[in-house]
């Protein structure tokens, strides 16, 4: 739907017809924007095993769950600042983060797409990629 028309229907038609669009499947193209930015953005920062799982119909929480490790306490927490700043900067809203000062495990929440900064030792430990592995469900491994 155009911008122009959008603004010329009653914000009952728009949001009806984004919930029918959602209903019927098609790809949300914000989403997969931002889940594009947060791979290339990771991928430029020299982010370690990046490693992105779907869960579009699986949780309520993401369409997908993005997990990379960085190799110091100091890596971890720059990819984090640099990629929360890139998320607004592109448009996509505020991402809110938890974990910086001691950035062993950082989330980034930036709504749709949700990402896990670790240091190595501590990703192994709570093994993500594991615990949100679905039967059936591939997460495409990005660049290691």
């Amino acid at each position: 739907m155009t911008e122009a028309l959008a603004m010329s229907l009653p914000l009952g038609a728009v949001q009806a017809a984004a919930t029918t669009a959602q209903s019927l499947g098609k790809p949300d193209m914000g989403t997969a924007a931002l889940h594009q930015l947060v791979m290339t953005q990771l991928d430029d920062d020299q982010a370690q095993d990046i490693v992105s799982i779907p869960l579009e119909g699986k949780s309520s929480i993401a369409d997908h769950m993005v997990i990379a490790s960085g190799r110091s306490t100091r890596q971890v927490a720059s990819m984090a600042q640099k990629l929360a700043e890139e998320i607004k900067k592109a448009g996509f809203g505020h991402a809110r983060i938890e974990g910086l000062p001691a950035a062993d495990w950082v989330l980034i929440d930036a709504g749709d797409v949700v990402v896990h900064l670790f240091r190595p030792e501590v990703r192994t430990f709570y093994n993500l990629e594991r615990m949100w592995s679905f039967e059936g469900g591939e997460a495409t491994q990005g660049r290691a």
